[in-house]
Order: structure tokens, then sequence, then C-alpha cells
């Protein structure tokens, strides 16, 4: 434990912001699993302002994959009691940005790289690292065409986001979506004379509001505390002056699907519902869907032999499903099988101030990664 805290109060002072450059833990981390003997790869982002890396040390195929995110959410605007970028000891638990979502899994990961050197390995063991996770998994996506050919068809892949330590099989896919409501500018005077954008948008948000409940009625899915797919408009823009009717007024939102529901299906209603408004106002509107980000869901099935292996490894009896998204649905999609498996407590911790993780959890994720180094041994 002494070593992961070390670690871990090292990545916590990075401030890796997802908006910021994580070129310098890249550094740090880089270093220590070369030093543990690991090959590693680096991946630059596209703006060559961050990077991922891929590491693996052992012989042979199969294995356990351990994956990661370096981004943290923003810190501005919080009331924070202790120093974000600093690992604060406090009682039970251990505060800074990052330590739940997911900094502790990542030190617990990189302690157990270091132990792995002064093991007999029969088999490989390798880290995927990425950036930009926390806007929308982007990082991964990118680095996906350099990476995939380094994985190689390890038996499992451990993706860290935190689960309390519980194995979780399944969580939904995400679209990202911009709607773009086009109407006609003119004098406010003269307002009834034309089509005034944001009522182009109300009406769609309307049809948003019906195609939700058609949703509650769909497919369902008990594990999850939302158990049918979702959608949200989380942002409206539009108008630029009280005397000006608007000609444009974007509109920015998301679905959330269950794997049994395709995505496709999702955003054929959706364009169906633009195309819907457009009419109504008799060609003089018209309402355009841009997809913006998506990533995939995931869904492992429960008898796969990996499930029962992470039950093992995590000495958990049960598994579970998460609201959020995370990568795994790449590795997922890839054909490997992937689970989710971290210390810390989402809802209570994840994107808050005083973001914490309890000690006992992070010690239950490096019992885990003991049983990961005996299994590959």
């Amino acid at each position: 434990m002494s070593r992961t805290l070390e670690i871990l109060e090292r990545l916590i002072a990075f401030p890796t912001v997802s908006a910021d450059s994580n070129l310098d833990l890249i550094e740090y981390v880089q270093n220590l699993l070369q030093t543990a003997g690991f090959t590693v790869t680096r991946i630059p982002s596209p703006c060559g302002t961050k990077a991922g890396l891929f590491a693996r040390t052992g012989p042979g195929d199969g294995g356990v994959c351990l994956s990661a995110h370096t981004d943290v959410v923003p810190v501005e605007g919080q009331n924070w009691s202790c120093p974000p970028f600093a690992l604060t000891r406090r009682a039970d638990r251990l505060l800074g940005r990052g330590t739940t979502d997911m900094k502790g899994f990542l030190a617990s990961a990189l302690a157990l790289a270091e132990r792995a050197q002064h093991a007999s390995l029969t088999s490989p063991l390798s880290l995927s690292i990425s950036y930009d996770e926390e806007i929308g998994c982007i990082g991964i996506r990118d680095m996906m065409p350099k990476l995939a050919p380094l994985l190689g068809k390890p038996r499992m892949v451990i993706v860290g986001e935190p689960t309390s330590m519980q194995v979780a099989i399944g969580h939904k896919g995400k679209v990202a979506l911009r709607i773009d409501c086009h109407g006609q500018s003119g004098h406010s005077a003269l307002a009834p004379n034309f089509v005034n954008a944001i009522h182009v948008a109300a009406e769609f948000v309307d049809e948003m509001r019906s195609l939700q409940a058609l949703l509650a009625d769909g497919s369902i899915d008990a594990a999850y505390d939302i158990p049918y797919s979702t959608v949200h408009v989380g942002r409206i823009i539009g108008g630029k002056a009280l005397n000006i009717v608007p000609d444009l007024t974007q509109i920015e939102m998301e679905f959330r699907h269950l794997t049994d529901l395709p995505a496709h299906r999702i955003h054929a209603q959706i364009q169906r519902s633009a195309e819907k408004v457009s009419e109504a106002f008799g060609g003089l509107a018209e309402v355009q869907v841009t997809e913006t980000n998506a990533y995939y869901g995931l869904s492992t099935a429960p008898d796969s032999p990996a499930v029962g292996q992470a039950l093992s490894l995590a000495a958990s009896d049960q598994v579970t499903k998460v609201a959020f998204g995370t990568e795994a649905g790449f590795f997922a999609e890839l054909g490997l099988d992937t689970v989710v498996v971290g210390p810390g407590d989402m809802a209570a911790d994840g994107h808050k101030p005083d973001e914490g993780l309890a000690f006992a959890e992070l010690q239950a994720c490096n019992a885990m990664m003991n049983r990961v180094l005996s299994d590959l041994s």
C-alpha cells in the first residue's frame, strides 16, 4: 500500500483536466513502466498536446489488460475543503481530484507493474492508458487504430472505473447530437410574419419528450437504475437581441441506449422528428441533425469465462451494471471479454468537490492486483 499511495500522490499532483495537456503525467508513467521492464508505446493525440500509452510485459498470448484514463474533470466553481491537486488523508479516506475517477485504480495498476518485474510471468500483463475519456471517450477512439494491433488477444480486459470493486458487465451506449433549427430573421414588431427559430426548437423539444415516453415503454433492463433508453436535451442557444426574430437556434442533446436497442434506430426516430417539425412550418423552417460524438455500450455475457475470473479476482460474488459510460465498449468491439471493476463510488464521489476514495477500497483494489499477478505467474 505504501508504494501505491506514493504513486497516487504523484498522479493527483498532475492537474490533468481534459482541457489541458497530460504529457507530464505520461512522461512519469512511461518512465515508471520502462524501469519496470515493460515495452511501452506512446500514442500521441492528433493535436500533439496529449498522449496515451500501451505497455506490455510477459510472454505469449492471452493474459490480462488493465485499462485506465488519465484525465479528470475541472474543479472551477467547486467548493473544496482541501487542495484538489494534492493527496489528502482524512480519517479513512483519501481526497483529491481523480482519487475515485480514476487515478486510484491507475496507481494500483502501476504498483502492480513494478511488482511484476520480480515475478515469473507465464502470460502477459498489459496496460492501456488513455486521455480525454471525460469528454466522451475521445482519446481511446483516436488511439484505437494504433492500439488495436498492440493489444493482441488478452483473455480479459479490466477497465478500472469506480464500481465499489463490484464486477460490472454492462452500461449503455451514448450518442451526442447538435440540432440546428433554422427559421427566418426579421423585426420583432412584425414577428408573426416570420418563423421564429426558437419556436421551431420548442416544437422539436416537445417531440423529444414524446420520444422519451415511447422509449420508457420499450426495451427494459432492470439491472439499471433507469431501466430504459433515455433522451436528454442539455443546452439551447438562440436569439441575438430581443427585437430580432431569431433565424437559428441550436440544441445540444444526447441519447443513452440499451445495447439491445441499436443507436441507429433511435437516431432514425430523431431524424423523423426533425423532418416532422420542418414540415409543420410549411417548408419555411429546417431542422438539421448532426452527430457530434458517440461511444459504445457494454454487454458482457454473465456466463463468460472472463466474468467468472473477474469475480474471483475482485473477491466479489455478484455482477452489476453501471449508469455511466466507460471505454469498455471499445475493447468489447474488438471481440475482447471486458469488465469494469475499480475502487470508489461514482455516485458518491465522481466529479464532486472533495472527491475521495475509501482507503479500504484502495486496499481491495491492491488485493485484486495481487491476484492478477498470481494468476499470470
